[in-house]
Formats: C-alpha cells, structure tokens, sequence
C-alpha cells in the first residue's frame, strides 16, 4: 500500500497518465496551469466534508444518491436557462425520490466541470482525414476540422471560468428561493405537463404544497432553510490532471488536501490502472470519490484500488458506480457484491445503467432504450436485496431540455423520431419526461428496499 507521506499533489506525475491531451505548446501549457494554480477554488473543503457525510448516510441505506446531467458539457450550453432546466428536472426528481420514495436524496449534478472526456483513441478519421480524436470543450473543439481539433491550454481557464459561471448560479438558484418546495409545482416545464409523466408529478406537486398549508395551519414554520433551500454539490470525471492539480489546495481547517474543481470526482473504467497517474493523484485528496467498474473488472484489483484510494476503510469516501448494462448485470454484479461485502469494504453502490445500454440505432444515432435502462436499474436493486447489500444511488445522463435521444418512455419515443430534437454531440441523454417517469420507478424500488 502506498504511503501518504510520500504523497503530493504532483506525485501523479512520476506515473503514466492515461487519457491527456497532446498539447503541442507545452510551455503555454505550463504558463495557464500555474496561472489557474493562483486562482479561488470552485468549491471549499467544507462542503466536501459536507457531501462526504451525506454519502455515507447513502451507503448505510439512510440516504439515497441522485448524480445526473450532460455526458460531456459544452462552452456554447453554459447558459443561465440550459443550467437552470438541468438543476430543474434534478430537483425534480429528488423531490420524487424523497417524497413518494420516503428517503432523503443527496443531489449532485454531473455538471460545473464535466468538460473533459476520454477517447478509444488519440486521434480519429472524419471523412478520410486523420485528426486529433474530440476530448472535450476543455481540450479541444468537436468541430471536425484540423485546426479545431488541435488542444489548446486556454481552453482549461475557458473550463475553469465557464465552472465558476455555472456554480455562480446554481448557488444562487438552490439559495435564493428558486429551489423552495413552495414552488415544487413552478419546476413541471410545459411540455412535460402535458405528459402522463407530468400529470404524475403534477398530483404529487399538489400533495406536498397541501402539506405544507397544513403545516402552515397548524402553526409549523415553513419558512425555514430546510424548505428554502436545496443543498446541491457538484462533480466530474477527474481527468486533464494538470487541471486537477491546479485546484488542489491545502485546507487551513483540517490540513488536509482537496481537489476544490468540484465536490465529488470520479475515475472512469479506462483510467483506474492501480500504478497509473490517476490513482496515484486522487489517493490524496480528501474528496469522496467515486469509481466506474465495467464488464471488464478484476475484482482482486478492485479491492486493491479500494485499499490504495481509502486505507481507513472511510464511509463515504468510495461510491462504486456499476455500469455492466442489462444483459451483463446479472453475471458481473453479484461476485462483485459478495467480494466486497466479504472483505468488509466501507462503500456506497450506484447504477449507472446508461453507458453499457448505448448501440447505433437503424437512423444511425447513437441512442439507449428505456426499458433497457430501467431493466438494468430493477437488477440492479433486486441483487443487492438478494445479496443483502444496499443500493445506494444512480447515475444519469439528463437534461431538462425537450430532446429526442432516447428511444421509449411513456410517449413511446421511437427510432424514427429521435431526428427531431437529437442534440448531444456526445452520448445521447434522457429528456425531462423521461427523467421524471425514471424517478417515479425508482421511488418504488426505494420504497420496496
């Protein structure tokens, strides 16, 4: 096991890291990765602890974990409305989760930093051209150009703003009355109010306002934080390391040290090599953290990076996030849970039932089923109950806005559609009426648990 001692924010860097950026102007590189150095941190230590508290409440089945938004963020989308709608249908469905689910939900989006993302390869071909492969705003451009795709190191202070922009207004949302439950029925947009979905939401909105007038009546303050105020906390995929470096900084309270890029990070399944730079980097820093395990896991090694990345056996510290995809769940899950549980391993189990469910439609989109998204959330809580385990979370790719990515749902959206609205230049996302509809199925697994 390693020892912390040894441990600095730039030790990573005696270790190969996978999945960086050919930065072609390294001394430019240097120049904005020590100018970001210098910059406040996005987010304070405080609310890290904070979160980390929170999921190990998740992990022992007091709690519950909701984590969505965009597979990869967009510079262009980092828009007052495009942030709103996300955090909207995200507190949508925790008030769900929470009130037809009876649990608290600790609510992070995948948002405020998700600008990088990893590739099968360093470089692509678009229309017989080889160029260097799309990695995110943060990186490069997706426009499929030469020139564009060039990485360019001011795009990781472009990140670092437009991630400053964003929580600028997701605080000001959740903490300036947008996200009070007096106006739970203000959240359902016009287009899911005319859904079955939204009329759903739209009796349970009108349930709890009544609640709350009873509460009211009865001389119960509602005006009060708790019924004021949501707390939300951000997260992303931990990968340009440099960046990540950065913003990691030395808490005056504690001593300890924190990536302050966001509050929670996780390390995908292509970057969790025990001996590589990411292991080595997060190991340190005292965020909660979170780890993809795919089809292609060994779970000697997974219980190897658990002892590298929490040695203090820490409850909240690791969310493993499964994403094995329907047909495979059932094969990979329960040897992983039964090794786990064995070995006495302090952790929180979230679903990610979106990334192994993706296949190239008839229309040639990329897209996911409905059912086989939820087909994999019922295995998913049905074998933790077998095992005696708790699922603990789930993992989205959403938006709030009115688009055609996913095939199903209520509306039945079908492969012939999925051209009307089909706006992700990255994985295609669940659209609020499709959000909703996942979280009232969810709230009945809670509720079964």
């Amino acid at each position: 096991m390693s020892d912390l001692k040894q441990w600095s924010k730039s030790s990573w860097q005696q270790y190969e890291a996978l999945q960086q950026p050919n930065w072609p102007d390294k001394e430019k590189y240097e120049a904005v990765v020590s100018a970001l150095a210098t910059l406040p941190p996005l987010v304070f230590a405080g609310e890290i602890r904070d979160l980390k508290t929170l999921l190990g409440k998740a992990g022992a089945g007091e709690a519950f974990l909701l984590q969505g938004g965009d597979c990869s963020e967009e510079f262009s989308r980092c828009t007052a409305p495009n942030i709103r709608e996300t955090l909207k249908v995200l507190l949508q469905m925790a008030v769900i989760l929470t009130y037809a689910g009876d649990k608290p939900v600790v609510k992070v989006g995948r948002i405020a930093g998700q600008y990088a993302k990893p590739r099968s390869s360093d470089t692509e071909n678009v229309d017989g051209v080889e160029m260097p492969s799309y990695r995110g705003d943060m990186a490069n451009s997706a426009e499929p150009n030469l020139e564009a795709r060039i990485p360019d190191p001011e795009r990781l202070m472009k990140g670092y703003n437009m991630s400053a922009a964003t929580l600028n207004l997701l605080r000001a949302f959740t903490r300036g009355g947008f996200s009070s439950l007096h106006r739970v029925q203000a959240w359902n947009q016009e287009f899911v109010k005319r859904s079955p979905m939204g009329r759903s939401y739209e009796r349970l909105a009108k349930q709890i306002s009544h609640a709350l007038k009873f509460m009211e009546t009865i001389g119960i303050a509602t005006d009060i934080p708790q019924m004021k105020q949501a707390q939300f906390f951000t997260s992303h995929e931990a990968l340009f390391l440099g960046y990540e470096e950065a913003l990691t900084r030395e808490d005056s309270v504690d001593g300890g040290w924190y990536d302050c890029s966001g509050h929670m990070l996780w390390i995908g399944d292509r970057t969790r090599q025990l001996e590589g730079a990411h292991i080595e980097f997060l190991r340190g820093v005292n965020n909660p953290l979170g780890m993809k395990v795919g089809p292609n896991h060994n779970i000697d090694e997974i219980l190897r990076i658990l002892d590298r990345l929490n040695p203090e056996n820490e409850p909240g510290r690791m969310t493993l996030i499964t994403r094995f995809g329907a047909r495979q769940i059932e094969k990979h899950l329960p040897p992983l849970l039964r090794a786990i549980k064995s070995a006495g391993k302090e952790v929180l189990w979230s679903c990610d039932p979106m990334h192994a469910n993706t296949f190239n439609s008839e229309s040639g989109h990329k897209t996911r089923d409905f059912e086989n998204i939820l087909c994999e959330l019922r295995c998913f809580f049905e074998l933790h109950w077998s095992e005696g385990t708790v699922p603990g979370g789930v993992h989205f790719e959403l938006t709030g806005d009115d688009v055609t990515e996913c095939i199903g749902g209520a509306r039945k959206l079908s492969d012939a559609q999925l051209s009307q609205r089909y706006l992700t230049t990255c994985d295609p996302r669940l659209n609020a009426e499709q959000s909703l509809e996942m979280a009232f199925q969810i709230a009945e697994m809670i509720r079964t648990s």
